[in-house]
């Protein structure tokens, strides 16, 4: 897969595809990952991407020239093109597998007031990461970039996703490790004792339990 990600700060992005899995993901070529500054695509001699917006109001918005220049450097018959913005459909684990399977992803993170609305003509998906503001889209660009890039073939183990909370409409069991007793905290007898078909029951059923606790608008899902 080949992520492209266009922004007005790539130094934000310098962490997420220097560190950890994405680094891993990057230097054995499952993934290849290129951050442009939106200001390289603007034909003003002063790198100028935004101006007031018309009808008054505070804040400054993103013109459509530079974007549109970027996004046609940039885009194949392969693109699929994603805006990062508040008024977009809510991001969740099957929206990124569904992205995972893409060839090509081109992320639009906006910043300041907002993006000129016929920008929107040239995407085709709009995405939230929830139901609040941010600064602008570098940091829901870097969740798309993370989630997604960890799904890939050969990124993390398979198994490892495919067991994860929200997979199955509910939230991950509880995981333990050494030492089997901590300040009078025990692991489970069932997790020490080797029968994996009452382990997996025990999971399953601890899964239900927590979910109905902490998310039980999940349930009426699954």
């Amino acid at each position: 897969m080949k992520i492209d990600v266009i922004t007005l700060f790539p130094s934000m992005f310098d962490g997420i595809i220097n560190e950890s899995i994405i680094k891993r993901a990057i230097d054995n070529k499952k993934v290849e990952i290129n951050i442009y500054n939106l200001r390289d695509y603007t034909e003003d001699k002063n790198k100028k991407v935004d101006d007031y917006a018309f009808g008054g109001g505070k804040g400054m918005v993103l013109m459509p020239e530079p974007v549109y220049n970027a996004l046609e450097a940039l885009k194949t018959k392969d693109s699929k093109i994603i805006m990062l913005t508040p008024q977009g459909k809510k991001y969740n684990q099957k929206l990124a597998y569904e992205l995972a399977q893409e060839k090509h992803l081109i992320l639009l993170c906006g910043h300041y007031e907002g993006f000129d609305e016929r920008i929107r003509s040239f995407v085709d998906e709009e995405i939230s990461v929830g139901d609040y503001i941010l600064t602008g889209g570098e940091i829901p660009g870097m969740i798309l970039l993370d989630s997604v890039t960890r799904l890939l073939d050969g990124v993390i183990d398979k198994e490892s996703h495919e067991k994860e909370t929200f997979n199955n409409n509910l939230l991950d069991y509880p995981v333990y490790t050494k030492p089997v007793d901590f300040k009078g905290m025990k692991v489970p007898d069932v997790l020490l004792s080797g029968h994996h078909a009452n382990i997996d029951k025990w999971r399953y059923e601890e899964q239900l339990k927590k979910t109905n606790e902490r998310r039980p608008d999940l349930l009426e899902k699954s």
